[in-house]
């Protein structure tokens, strides 16, 4: 039998999660919120990794770091916040590398910062909620105080490990 994949995410400064959580109830479709806002670095990590997995991560948990929080993204069918931070870029290379031959495309692919506050959604209802937000956007900078180890179980996730800064 093959292990659930694993979910690696990055952790925020408590404020910022709020946020973030508060939008993404408010703007996602009723009963697609099983997970809260976050900032997924690897979507589909092999869950026969995970000792492995939890040992880089332990390894590669650096001091906080800033992370700017700097445009409002169109997803299509959806709306997210765009981050920036050149030490979440070389984290996540770091990783990238150690696991590479186990990675999905997707999960080999650069990585695109953000924090997804609506999916699911139409193209059209998608694009007023894009204008709404950027209307109202100030960039800010939110705080990374490490990385987050979970299974994906087919919807909801199972949290496994923090790996603190």
């Amino acid at each position: 039998m093959t292990a659930a994949p694993l979910v690696v995410t990055l952790v925020l400064d408590d404020a910022t999660q709020q946020r973030f959580d508060a939008e993404r109830a408010r703007l996602f479709p009723a009963g697609r919120t099983a997970v809260g806002a976050h900032v997924t670095l690897f979507h589909a990590v092999p869950g026969e990794l995970e000792e492995q997995v939890r040992a880089d991560l332990a390894e590669h948990a650096v001091d906080a770091f800033d992370v700017g929080v700097d445009a409002v993204m169109s997803l299509g069918r959806g709306a997210a916040y765009r981050l920036a931070a050149p030490e979440l870029d070389r984290v996540h290379r770091a990783l990238q590398q150690l696991w590479w031959a186990h990675l999905t495309r997707q999960d080999r692919q650069p990585l695109r910062a953000h924090v997804t506050v609506q999916n699911k959604v139409s193209a059209e209802q998608a694009r007023e909620t894009v204008a709404a937000l950027r209307a109202s956007f100030v960039p800010f900078t939110a705080i990374a105080h490490g990385l987050a180890l979970w299974r994906y179980d087919g919807g909801p996730w199972t949290a496994l490990a923090r790996f603190p800064c």
